[in-house]
């Protein structure tokens, strides 16, 4: 017997948007002493942690200010806002999947922008 759960919706969400989601889970677990953390969650909040250069207000401005230019979609707005590429062949990475490349002007706009909030 086969149990599905129903996908009720879907939105991404930046390294910085999850920590402070995860902070909260964490708090109320930690005022709850009969509960444990489980592993899975205690290694999501340490990753957050780690890896979480900006905070969520910043990030969620420089993904909107990412969406405004022309060869910039969602998912690509969050990876960049993740990632946070200091150089053209790291932000080239991002695009590697992509079927189309971006010419240097196209990679330096990007980049200008990122630049704004390191």
């Amino acid at each position: 017997m086969t149990i599905f759960k129903e996908k009720l919706g879907e939105e991404y969400l930046t390294t910085a948007e999850a920590k402070e989601l995860l902070a909260d889970i964490e708090y109320e677990r930690a005022m709850d002493e009969t509960r444990e953390m489980p592993y899975n969650l205690s290694r999501a909040i340490e990753h957050v942690n780690r890896f979480a250069v900006l905070d969520a207000e910043e990030s969620q401005e420089l993904v909107e200010e990412l969406l405004e230019l022309d060869k910039v979609d969602e998912p690509t707005a969050f990876k960049i806002t993740d990632l946070l590429p200091k150089d053209r062949d790291e932000l080239r990475a991002i695009y590697a999947q992509e079927r189309f490349t971006l010419s240097g002007d196209e990679l330096d706009e990007i980049l200008n922008v990122v630049a704004k909030y390191e």
